[in-house]
């Protein structure tokens, strides 16, 4: 490997590990606010991940762009569509997400978030006619045994868990139509919900339900905040990821809920019975066997247990 490809693959990772560590402690943050009802985190976190990336166009001087492909957006239904459902699948995900950390449910979105990829995968097999290998559907099957598990012990479905994991693989889903790069798309997802949450703000404020305007000093940079908290991450992420192969961005991403798992434990003392540590075995095994399903090592191994399986019939 060559100097500068090498300077590009270290840049890779630690951007992608930091966008992932960022995500990983967001609960922190949101339990800062927990005094702020769910919905009025998420307006302003949409809100203000609308300034910060207007701000961010204007440095980076993409307005050109922005006009460019606003036009080509009414010519294009399907996308603009698209963007629509990304809009609203991405705000979905928010505010499920929120809720669940300011209501002692951080154990629940870990394991929505260790769920998601294979949600992802499930999607592109559904909807994108992708084909899975032996290995891989080997581990959707421990998946769906861990969350069966969990599902009988409690006696109704991990819904906080299935709804982050299924918000988010159709919000990838949805992004494949669209194909912005990480700074457009997230502007145009903001503003096209941003006059939903400047609609709510204002409500709460006129009924006077609204803790923005009790003018907390600490309150309200942590809300506008939020919009930094937001962007930074996928930013990262974004510049990161292209930098790197995609099997590498898919085991670094397990950096997140394995910080959230630990946050939930160990500082929020939430309950982690032998039932919960059965599930996330089950899951972590799951990504595990996805995560090397297509190294040389595994093919080689279907390859001769097809060869086995076909011999024996």
């Amino acid at each position: 490997m060559q100097a500068s490809d090498e300077l590009t693959y270290r840049k890779g990772i630690i951007f992608t590990a930091g966008s992932y560590l960022l995500w990983g402690v967001l609960p922190l943050y949101w339990k800062k606010i927990d005094n702020v009802s769910s919905g009025e985190i998420l307006a302003h976190r949409i809100i203000w991940s609308f300034i910060f990336m207007l701000i961010l166009l204007s440095i980076q001087k993409e307005w050109g762009n922005i006009v460019e492909i606003s036009k080509k957006l009414f010519s294009q239904p399907l996308v603009l569509l698209s963007l629509v459902l990304s809009s609203l699948l991405i705000s979905i995900n928010w505010f499920v997400y929120i809720w669940s950390v300011n209501h002692n449910h951080i154990l629940e979105t870990s394991l929505g978030y260790y769920i998601n990829p294979l949600i992802s995968v499930l999607l592109g097999m559904i909807f994108l006619k992708e084909k899975l290998n032996l290995w891989q559907k080997i581990s959707m099957g421990l998946a769906f045994i861990g969350v069966l598990i969990i599902t009988l012990q409690y006696g109704e479905i991990p819904w906080l868990a299935l709804i982050l994991a299924g918000s988010f693989g159709l919000y990838g889903l949805t992004k494949k139509m669209t194909k912005f790069n990480s700074v457009i798309g997230l502007t145009f997802e903001t503003l096209v919900v941003t006059p939903i949450a400047f609609t709510y703000v204002s409500i709460l404020a006129n009924g006077g339900e609204s803790v923005f305007f009790e003018f907390d000093t600490q309150t309200n940079l942590l809300l506008i905040g939020a919009g930094v908290a937001t962007a930074i991450p996928l930013l990262l992420f974004a510049s990161g990821a292209k930098r790197i192969p995609l099997f590498l961005v898919g085991i670094i991403q397990y950096i997140s809920p394995t910080i959230t798992l630990i946050i939930g434990i160990f500082l929020y003392h939430e309950p982690f019975t032998q039932i919960e540590m059965i599930t996330f075995t089950f899951i972590w095994s799951a990504i595990l066997l996805f995560s090397f399903s297509n190294s040389k090592l595994f093919k080689r191994a279907e390859v001769k247990l097809i060869r086995k399986n076909s011999i024996g019939l």
